[in-house]
């Protein structure tokens, strides 16, 4: 069967596929036809340097075209496609390029140092490919290579099983989880969602967050094969983001709430600037859009473009809240997706029948969008699964409408800017330094971020500890955005006769008065 891509080529070559428009620089427009071409260039290069079906690439950098042209070529050949954070630290970073076994990484020049740095703690790459940049010894010069490839498309994989994708995820142990997806989703359910999110062929999509997301990521190669030309924003800016979609009329993308929040709160004179009114695919995910937010939304876009999803990394879109139901369903997450089964289940794995916050249980899916495994954690997959159910550990209720709503979500998981953030990843890396006995991590209101994340410390007796050495520690060892922003101390951690720690009595105090609606 033909690579999408190569049929879009030969049916609308001199579409506009990719526009990758930065201030200041010279912008890049690739049709279909010259997109195809780049990826059957990477293609070939991948095939020569070893990737066959199944191999693991990692690819690594900043928003741009590039990275597209990894997605498209990594498919082609049936390479497994491994996106890396760009924000994680040198640690975080070599272990999720270690732990999924990858032999190749595409990386954005502007990381390459990055790469060096911990190039001795990855053996198992073979490769080091750099792309849009200069080289540093021991790497592959990307660019050089690609142009020097053959354009017409690469050999047909080994298999006949669709490319795989490897997400990883943070879990509750403590380490990053590769969320692997193998089987490609029943075309009538795809096609099912874009009919109810109105999305067309002849939309034009705009990255709004960084690709190596779930969302963002995903939707974008949604775009791409629909035929969508696909608008590259290389790092999110508010003021930027107006400009382009203005300049190319943009009519679709996918948003937490962070960058809708920076973008309705720019000064109001770009609104007169700026014309947004061809908006008509705003999917709202990554984390709940509050009620306020998506009046401020609405001030400024069409009304009918708004659409909210329920979703995760691990079993795709869940739930869809439509336009006419924003303001008729506050907090609400919608109802179930096309061919989408969800279920509440209660702690016994019976069903919750009721309706109403008092009537709350697991939320469970069935779906052949859903993800194949955890690289390497059969165990935590497996521990989630009831039959052909799956859950990501949510507890909701539904009303008598059958419109789903959010009520906690996994575990103690903090979102803060659309970005899931796991407390024991942080805990485990805090409970090493010398002079910590104990500690709790969770989140606390933000106006900002939606949430930030808090530590409660245990100090040893010996020595001397302060906020700011908690905080310059985590900074070592773990990203930017996973630091503590605020420090207590306590003299003990309340746990339970288990010794499970009681943190919904260590947050109660930081979320009086406020909601912890979540989606």
């Amino acid at each position: 069967m033909p690579d999408y891509l190569t049929g879009h080529a030969a049916a609308f070559g001199d579409r506009l596929a990719i526009v990758d428009d930065r201030p200041g620089e010279a912008t890049l427009h690739w049709s279909f036809a010259e997109l195809e071409g780049q990826a059957n260039r990477l293609s070939h290069v991948l095939r020569h340097l070893g990737v066959r079906h199944g191999t693991k690439v990692v690819t690594f950098g900043q928003n741009s075209a590039g990275w597209l042209r990894m997605v498209h070529a990594a498919r082609k050949v049936g390479a497994t496609a491994v996106p890396l954070n760009y924000r994680l630290s040198h640690e975080e970073a070599a272990y999720v390029i270690d732990n999924c076994d990858a032999e190749l990484v595409y990386v954005d020049a502007e990381y390459a140092e990055f790469m060096a740095a911990i190039a001795g703690d990855v053996p198992k790459v073979k490769n080091i490919v750099v792309f849009d940049g200069l080289v540093l010894a021991g790497m592959l010069n990307g660019d050089e290579l690609i142009a020097a490839a053959l354009d017409t498309p690469p050999p047909a994989a080994e298999s006949e099983e669709a490319a795989a994708t490897m997400i990883y995820t943070s879990g509750t142990t403590g380490k990053p989880k590769g969320a692997v997806r193998r089987v490609a989703a029943n075309p009538e359910q795809g096609a099912a969602l874009l009919q109810m999110l109105k999305w067309a062929p002849d939309d034009v999509y705009i990255t709004t967050g960084p690709l190596y997301h779930s969302g963002p990521g995903g939707f974008a190669a949604i775009a791409s094969a629909l035929g969508n030309t696909v608008v590259v924003q290389h790092k999110f800016d508010a003021r930027d983001w107006l400009r382009l979609a203005d300049k190319y009329r943009v009519s679709a993308t996918f948003a937490a709430p962070t960058p809708i929040r920076m973008i309705c709160n720019v000064e109001p004179a770009l609104f007169d600037r700026y014309d947004v009114s061809s908006m008509r695919v705003m999917i709202a995910n990554a984390a709940p859009w509050s009620m306020a937010l998506k009046e401020q939304y609405l001030a400024h876009f069409p009304e009918e473009s708004l659409f909210e999803v329920y979703g995760s990394t691990e079993l795709g879109v869940n739930c869809v809240l439509e336009p006419a139901d924003q303001r008729r369903k506050p907090g609400s997450c919608g109802k179930a997706a096309p061919f989408v089964d969800v279920v509440l289940l209660d702690d016994d794995g019976k069903s919750v029948d009721g309706t109403g916050a008092e009537h709350t249980g697991e939320l469970f899916v069935r779906s052949s969008a859903t993800f194949s495994s955890y690289y390497k954690a059969d165990e935590k997959y497996e521990a989630d699964r009831r039959g052909d159910f799956h859950t990501v550990g949510d507890i909701a209720y539904r009303d008598d409408e059958g419109y789903f709503y959010i009520c906690d979500r996994k575990k103690d998981m903090i979102i803060s800017g659309g970005v899931n953030i796991y407390p024991a990843e942080i805990e485990a890396a805090l409970e090493a330094h010398p002079n910590i006995f104990d500690v709790a991590v969770f989140g606390v209101p933000n106006d900002e971020w939606g949430e930030a994340v808090h530590a409660i410390v245990v100090a040893t007796p010996e020595g001397s500890l302060s906020g700011a050495d908690v905080m310059s520690y985590a900074r070592e060892h773990l990203a930017g955005y996973k630091v503590p922003r605020s420090v207590t101390f306590l003299p003990e951690l309340p746990r339970t006769g288990s010794g499970k720690i009681l943190k919904r009595e260590l947050r109660a105090p930081f979320w009086a008065g406020h909601s912890r609606m979540v989606g």
